[in-house]
């Protein structure tokens, strides 16, 4: 699809070079998840905190598809969801909830990133939640954290529990009965994140499906590779490498996302 028929106005010179950078890498995750098919028409959102800054943020503009999204129609917002500055678009204050909250508590996160994924759904809905079945689920059980359903995420006394359920340094979240949820130093990290997590989540659905029984992975393989994911997915490992191959597969389809 070719965005350039919504006609929005270049920000290329009208912010810092480091908010383009930030604004096309987060456009480019948004394309991402709609070509992954990770989307849900207009919810769900993807957070970025801008360079230099605690409290001012970058998302998206609330009725665009996913793969509508520019890296000038993205939103410059506060930590309530508040928008800054002036942009014909609206927002979802109230679907920034979960990402206020986890924002204000992991400054090491540079980027929030949740779907509604079936299949991540699918898993967050089965009591054992993600099981020790591929090598994918490995890096994700290497550091994932549970939070309960409590109702759609619009109260603000939900997010102290949210913030301590996550941890001080998880980055995969399940929302049970919702969705799954990624943290990264930078876009790129969260989105190979949630490759992992959401590949996992449907290798489960469809080994479980199958009807045969399962071969879990042995305990003490997990404890030594789970230390090996943590390194394997730190640097180049992680969005790194992936990330400039990602965009160039978008480039080739539609570059629109850059404008």
């Amino acid at each position: 699809m070719n965005s350039t028929a919504l006609k929005i106005p270049s920000l290329e010179h009208e912010v810092s070079p480091e908010e383009w950078q930030l604004r096309v890498d987060l456009a480019a995750a948004y394309r991402l998840v709609a070509a992954f098919k990770w989307d849900d028409l207009v919810f769900t959102h993807i957070s970025a905190r801008l360079p230099g800054s605690h409290d001012s943020f970058l998302i998206n503009p609330y009725g665009l598809m996913f793969d509508e999204i520019t890296a000038s129609s993205l939103v410059k917002i506060d930590s309530h969801g508040n928008k800054l500055g002036s942009s014909e678009f609206p927002v979802n204050p109230a679907g920034f909830t979960i990402h206020s909250a986890i924002h204000s508590a992991r400054h090491d996160a540079q980027c929030v990133l949740h779907v509604h994924s079936l299949n991540g759904i699918a898993v967050s809905a089965q009591k054992g939640g993600v099981l020790p079945l591929s090598q994918q689920s490995i890096f994700v059980l290497s550091n994932l954290s549970y939070h309960s359903y409590e109702g759609v995420a619009l109260r603000d006394d939900e997010k102290p529990r949210l913030v301590a359920d996550l941890g001080p340094s998880n980055n995969y979240l399940m929302l049970r009965n919702h969705g799954l949820l990624t943290l990264g130093a930078t876009v790129a990290d969260a989105f190979v994140a949630m490759y992992l997590f959401e590949s996992t989540c449907t290798i489960q659905v469809r080994a479980m499906a199958g009807g045969s029984e399962l071969i879990p992975i042995d305990p003490r393989i997990i404890s030594t590779a789970s230390e090996q994911a943590r390194v394997a997915t730190r640097g180049a490992g992680g969005g790194g490498l992936a990330w400039p191959a990602l965009l160039r597969k978008l480039d080739r389809v539609d570059p629109s996302y850059r404008t």
